[in-house]
């Protein structure tokens, strides 16, 4: 893939999150839900094609994380520390269960995936 096509994720990626902020306003939680993952997710790949020039096509979180961890140790603390790990399990959930599960995600827990995102996840991969 060409330096364009990442620029495409990356582009896509912070759509996701600023769809995911408008969404979080208009009380949408089960989209802005699956747009936080989606901007995780593609944040993630983006790196990978930065980096490796390939990504792995999967959706899991964890995987993409411990796949970029080995060239950036610090980014290991997503899956290695169970507070932050817990955020990531959450948001890989919301890959399947925002698609196929009748189950409806609550406002508190999306704000506080959301905040994490902002405040946690997006500084770690940003400094990749």
């Amino acid at each position: 893939m060409s330096a364009e096509d990442a620029e495409l994720l990356k582009s896509r990626a912070e759509a996701f999150l600023r769809n995911a902020s408008y969404l979080i306003n208009g009380c949408e939680w089960d989209l802005a839900m699956s747009n936080l993952e989606q901007y995780c997710q593609l944040m993630l790949k983006y790196k990978l094609l930065v980096k490796r020039g390939i990504y792995l096509k999967t959706h899991s979180l964890r995987i993409l994380i411990r796949i970029l961890g080995e060239d950036s140790p610090e980014l290991l603390s997503l899956v290695e520390d169970n507070a932050k790990l817990h955020y990531v399990a959450r948001l890989e959930e919301a890959y399947i269960v925002s698609r196929y599960l009748p189950y409806r995600f609550e406002e508190k827990e999306v704000k506080d995936i959301h905040r994490f995102v902002v405040e946690v996840f997006k500084p770690l991969v940003e400094k990749l």
